[in-house]
């Protein structure tokens, strides 16, 4: 039940986004009859190579900071995250308290958790700086008009620059002793809470230190194949309602979408993706009813069949029957583990 209120308020949610924006409702259902079955098979193949690929990228990390997980679990717990992240007021915290829930759940001690989600929400606006970079040098090389604005690349450029340094900052002095700086026992709550969280973050941070480089490069790789497929996954859409927009201006606009929606004004962009969307593709040439049908659409296959898809994820990885039930402080790491962890656990 609680499903389908959620889907509906979404579903209000981008009609209120796109009121006034919108064509009658019988020419996008005329536009909807006159869609290519085929290129929307292929759309929705796509995005299901964008969540596995970010599945795998989420797999590949964890076991890279020694806390290996069935490929199962993994996706279910991306697409439980996802539906949180689209779903709920503060979407993104509310799904980053979930994953890491779930990851020490299901063995992670708490400073990989922790840092497990920092280096995917890091990994993810590389890979999506990655993906706009290639796409303007490949324009730019060959001399395509209506080249993206660099602007954004300026920015998540910037977010780059500055996680590489902290990378490097952290691998110095990863291998230095870390002793806990413990409150004092007479201390007032509010210090000992800024205490554990100053703990927290020191030891998320020399966790994601420890990574390997090739271990960056793969999951760097993957987060640009989610966003390249989830782009192919709107170039099908838009070729299946036969819009007479080119790639090169498709994925500028969809590279200047996601720029703006890491900025969570709405739940998963809902209303502001839309609007912007059907904007850029009537700027573009499209006409406004196909357009219009082809949003509706593509954010129908990318973002709220999430919702019902994440809550059955959501059913099973509650109905799971765990053969060992491993509690988050006494999880073991196995002989491969992250260095640091194993550092931590060897002290007397």
């Amino acid at each position: 039940m609680r499903l389908v209120v959620v889907a509906v308020v979404v579903v209000a949610l981008a009609a209120y986004g796109l009121r006034g924006r919108l064509p009658g409702a019988h020419e996008i259902v005329g536009a909807l009859a006159g869609a290519r079955v085929d290129w929307l098979f292929f759309a929705v193949l796509a995005q299901v190579a964008s969540v596995g690929s970010f599945a795998l990228a989420q797999r590949r990390l964890l076991h890279g900071l020694g806390v290996p997980m069935a490929r199962w679990r993994v996706g279910a717990i991306v697409l439980v995250g996802s539906a949180l992240s689209i779903s709920v007021p503060a979407g993104p915290a509310v799904a980053t308290a979930y994953t890491v829930r779930r990851y020490r759940r299901s063995g992670a001690p708490a400073e990989l958790a922790a840092a497990s989600v920092v280096i995917s929400g890091l990994a993810t606006i590389g890979g999506l700086a990655l993906l706009y970079a290639v796409g303007g040098l490949a324009l730019v090389a060959r001399g395509a008009a209506g080249s993206p604005d660099r602007r954004p690349l300026v920015v998540v450029g910037g977010l780059a620059v500055l996680t590489v340094a902290a990378v490097v900052a952290g691998r110095r002095f990863a291998a230095r002793p870390a002793p806990q700086r413990d409150a004092p026992a007479d201390a007032d709550r509010p210090t000992r809470y800024l205490h554990a969280t100053l703990n927290a973050v020191r030891d998320a941070w020399r966790a994601a230190a420890a990574l390997r480089v090739r271990d960056w490069v793969v999951l760097l790789l993957l987060c640009a194949g989610k966003w390249f497929a989830d782009l192919v996954c709107l170039i099908a859409v838009a070729r299946s309602f036969h819009l007479p927009v080119t790639v090169p201006a498709l994925a500028g606009l969809y590279l200047s979408v996601q720029i703006v929606r890491q900025v969570p004004l709405t739940p998963g962009g809902v209303g502001v993706v839309e609007a912007a969307l059907a904007a850029g593709l009537t700027a573009a040439g499209a006409p406004a009813v196909g357009a219009a049908a082809a949003v509706l659409i593509y954010r129908l296959i990318s973002c709220w069949l999430f919702i019902p898809v994440g809550g059955l994820a959501a059913l099973a990885l509650r109905r799971e029957r765990r053969s060992v039930n491993i509690s988050p402080q006494s999880a073991a790491i196995p002989p491969n583990g992250n260095k640091l962890t194993r550092s931590r656990r060897e002290r007397p």
